[in-house]
């Protein structure tokens, strides 16, 4: 098994669980953006062996700020931090994040971890369904971990800001990539944000392209093909990817790590930070 992989099968994460339980930390992340009860309460119903929950919205994002944040911005680093730590997780814990939804908020979790340096984890490739396929075990336990001694760095390099997008408009500076749905991106709906559109510029590749049919993800190398169908083959540094809030633009991020293609950025805030300015600029239409 290779430390640098970002997904793993339920076979590989039950199996490094059995052999080294020590040092490996589940980590629930299930969550519905309609009903923010509902992960919370199906972790109750049963989640994997001492596994603790990851709540997006109280967890693995910080408070809202009228006009100037986003829908999950990120949290303070040292709050961020305090909760790895009272997970139990330590700079050598293997953290496996999972989720019920193909992985996109576990995506979440496992950018956050890489962003703040922690290299020593994983998204459950498949999520619950791949975990109970195997018939393995869930519980109704609560973990009481000791607490961890992980401290974050954060490395700047793989956040964008919305100053920085501004600057490279109408260059080629940056390759903007949309995790959206196509009509979102397209301004044709819009469920939960104030503006309909999208980036001036910005490319379209729904999340959801990244999975095959049973919510895995696409093997590496045809992941790279379509990845870089939709983007060509810049440096990753050169490629951003945003979304509506942040959050599933990180299992796109995830997919080119996976491919092989190396890390692209984040815009964290994404477009609902975007058009709290409304001197940003908007596009509509589809994707060229």
């Amino acid at each position: 098994m290779q430390d640098f992989t970002p997904l793993l099968s339920a076979t590989e994460a039950h199996a490094l669980w059995q052999r080294d339980p020590e040092h490996v930390r589940f980590v629930d992340c299930r969550f519905a953006l309609q009903d923010v009860t509902q992960g919370p309460a199906a972790f109750a119903q049963g989640h994997l062996p001492e596994a603790v929950y990851a709540h997006l919205d109280h967890d693995l994002s910080g408070p809202i700020v009228p006009g100037r944040t986003g829908r999950h911005p990120l949290p303070e680093i040292a709050v961020f931090e305090a909760r790895l730590q009272a997970w139990g997780i330590h700079h050598d814990t293997r953290v496996i994040a999972y989720d019920d939804a193909s992985g996109v908020f576990a995506s979440r979790l496992w950018w956050m971890l890489r962003w703040l340096g922690h290299n020593q984890n994983y998204v459950l490739n498949g999520g619950l369904a791949a975990w109970t396929r195997q018939g393995f075990p869930l519980t109704q336990d609560v973990a009481e971990p000791q607490p961890g001694n992980f401290r974050a760095t954060a490395d700047p390099a793989l956040v964008v800001e919305a100053a920085d997008i501004l600057d490279a408009l109408g260059s080629t500076a940056l390759v903007l990539v949309d995790a959206r749905d196509p009509e979102r991106y397209a301004g044709e709906q819009e469920p939960l944000d104030a503006r309909a559109g999208h980036i001036p510029g910005a490319l379209n590749h729904p999340y959801q392209h990244n999975l095959n049919d049973d919510s895995t993800f696409l093997p590496p190398q045809e992941t790279a093909a379509v990845l870089c169908n939709i983007w060509g083959t810049p440096a990753m540094t050169d490629t951003v990817m945003y979304c509506g809030s942040g959050v599933s633009a990180c299992h796109t991020v995830l997919a080119a790590v996976h491919a092989g293609l190396g890390m692209p950025r984040l815009y964290p805030g994404s477009w609902s930070e975007w058009i709290t300015n409304p001197e940003r600029p908007v596009a509509l239409g589809p994707a060229p």
